[in-house]
């Protein structure tokens, strides 16, 4: 069997694509697996390295301020969309899918819309709680739409009924444990635990309220795990100045990346971090208490959703970037000292939405599409 995934823009709409593209070759070594994606964007690294096929096609999405670059750029994603349809024809005919799923990202909208146009079975992933524009015009037509969580359904005008199947995460956060990681990297058992990240890239905005909480608490034997991200190089000369020297601190863990994050996550007792789709995955999958600031400037403020999603199920504390600050923070860790049922029942909730098996249900609904 041949399956046309397409997926692209960002690790979160990629990598969950590669996790499912991998068991079904896992099961069906002999099926052929095609990506398609854009030259210019996280894709085009990402899936040749996993070994599977590539091709390109010339698409971009929309800005959505009125600068004169911008609207520049505007009009040329208006002329690639005139090219785009014969381009995924091309591949389409070449290649010659029995399914085509989309994963998320612009790329998806023409791939998936020319896979359905030619009679090709067709279904997309969502990984949020309120879906990006391409996926809820795809859902009114595919042949099956699969959700993350099912606050996404309301958003969405799907053609048949759609399918939660959670979203995959990285396999080692599925065997991690609280004191076998606490073992494993030296941490004491009875030590509060705090792990904060801004994503690969960092947030300033997190980091900077993240130096004057990790300076309240320094000494007082609080453990903080925090990644500062490719963007917040300077966060430790910054702790250094503020008195919280890393160097000199057994409970002060600062780096640009947390390599390790799924045994520290499994270690710590409160999460602080970005409400990304992923994140959010592992942060169920872990059964952590978090506090989450969403991205404010992500599409649809997607990830303010991802976040209530977890809040409205007691399940997590939401701070919109706008109104973080140290103090609040400050408050919540003083809280999880003297509250601390309080967040291991936040933990609890948090591991009751999670979907474990998720890669598997999601190949099954495609294999069942696929040969029905």
């Amino acid at each position: 069997m041949r399956f046309l995934f397409a997926a692209g823009g960002t690790g979160g709409h990629v990598n969950p694509a590669l996790a499912v593209a991998r068991e079904i070759k896992n099961r069906y070594p002999d099926a052929e697996i095609m990506f398609v994606g854009t030259k210019d964007k996280i894709e085009a690294s990402l899936v040749p390295k996993a070994g599977f096929h590539f091709r390109t096609i010339n698409i971009s999405g929309f800005q959505r301020s009125f600068s004169p670059r911008d609207i520049v750029f505007n009009l040329r994603t208006l002329l690639k969309l005139l090219f785009v349809t014969s381009q995924c024809k091309k591949i389409i005919n070449e290649f010659k899918p029995d399914i085509a799923i989309g994963f998320g990202g612009y790329v998806s909208g023409p791939v998936i819309r020319t896979a359905h146009k030619m009679g090709i079975k067709t279904c997309i992933h969502e990984q949020n709680a309120f879906p990006g524009k391409t996926n809820i015009a795809l859902s009114k037509y595919v042949d099956k739409v699969l959700l993350t969580t099912s606050d996404a359904e309301k958003h969405l005008r799907c053609k048949n009924k759609p399918v939660v199947t959670g979203l995959p995460v990285r396999a080692e956060i599925l065997t991690e444990e609280y004191l076998s990681a606490r073992r494993s990297l030296g941490i004491a058992e009875d030590k509060t635990v705090i792990l904060s990240t801004g994503g690969s890239l960092g947030a300033a905005a997190i980091n900077s309220v993240m130096c004057d909480v990790i300076k309240e608490f320094y000494g007082k034997d609080i453990v903080f795990v925090h990644g500062y991200g490719r963007n917040g190089k300077d966060m430790p000369s910054r702790l250094s100045e503020m008195g919280a020297d890393p160097e000199k601190s057994n409970d002060l863990f600062v780096s640009e990346y947390i390599y390790d994050m799924a045994k520290y996550m499994a270690a710590a007792d409160l999460v602080i971090s970005r409400a990304g789709a992923s994140s959010i995955a592992e942060i169920e999958a872990l059964g952590k208490a978090s506090f989450l600031v969403p991205y404010p400037y992500a599409s649809e403020n997607h990830q303010y959703h991802n976040a209530m999603t977890l809040v409205n199920r007691n399940a997590a504390i939401v701070c919109e970037q706008k109104e973080l600050d140290a103090q609040k923070v400050i408050a919540v860790i003083n809280d999880l000292a003297g509250n601390r049922e309080k967040y291991i029942e936040m933990g609890k909730n948090a591991r009751l939405l999670a979907i474990t098996d998720a890669c598997r249900h999601i190949a099954d609904v495609i294999m069942k599409l696929a040969v029905g």
